[in-house]
């Protein structure tokens, strides 16, 4: 019940804050974009697009959320309640998602991608694994700024590899590397059974990590551990 609320609350804070207006002319530019594209670069393209933005928006826009919630001292509060660091981050992420996903279906259908519950799949993973390392940044960071220059390092260890990958301009042995793994699966392309256990094990170190980042910024404003 209690993280019901605070996916709801979350979901709220997003609308209010304008994500969704934003995603629904973001959505409309890219399949404009996509239209535009001959029909054989348009798989690509979409698998770019998706993986670029409504894939990664939790790396892009965390550490506005959580400066957002400083600003207005919501992370005061939730340091002082019974939400656990656990429910704040699987809120967080689930809200993101499902932003992602809706996108992310509206694209590949505009693309006429096949295998859309791979593509679905590849989208929620990605999404997962971006907005734990937005979390992370974001309990971290004081400034806009300081989360900008921070989250550089993190582009780059994701989204080049993975570009290239896609491409097929690295070693066939690069495909297990975990967002090598989760952009063949949002080009639709289903992922060996060892590519998918990084992602697993990926997934899991990062939340381990965002819950226990999330625990110290709620300590360092005042929460104790009981």
């Amino acid at each position: 019940m209690r993280l019901k609320k605070m996916f709801l609350l979350d979901m709220r804070f997003q609308a209010k804050y304008g994500f969704y207006f934003l995603y629904v002319v973001l959505t409309v530019i890219y399949i404009a974009a996509l239209f535009a594209l001959p029909e054989n670069w348009k798989e690509k393209a979409a698998a770019i697009l998706i993986f670029s933005d409504p894939a990664s928006m939790g790396l892009f826009f965390m550490g506005a959320i959580v400066l957002l919630e400083k600003s207005q001292h919501t992370t005061c509060a939730l340091a002082v309640s019974p939400v656990h660091a656990t429910e704040y981050v699987i809120a967080k992420v689930s809200s993101l998602s499902a932003i992602s996903l809706v996108v992310a279906a509206i694209l590949a259908l505009a693309a006429d991608a096949d295998n859309l519950h791979i593509v679905l799949f590849g989208t929620f993973i990605s999404s997962v694994i971006f907005t734990l390392f937005g979390i992370i940044v974001a309990t971290k960071i004081a400034s806009l700024n300081q989360f900008i220059l921070w989250t550089v390092p993190i582009e780059a260890v994701c989204f080049v590899p993975a570009i290239l990958h896609l491409f097929k301009i690295t070693p066939a042995w690069c495909g297990y590397y975990p967002v090598n793994v989760c952009i063949d699966m949002v080009s639709g392309h289903s992922s060996s059974a060892i590519g998918f256990l990084g992602v697993e094990a990926t997934i899991i170190i990062l939340f381990v990590f965002s819950r226990l980042f999330v625990r110290q910024m709620w300590d360092s404003m005042g929460g104790v551990k009981l």
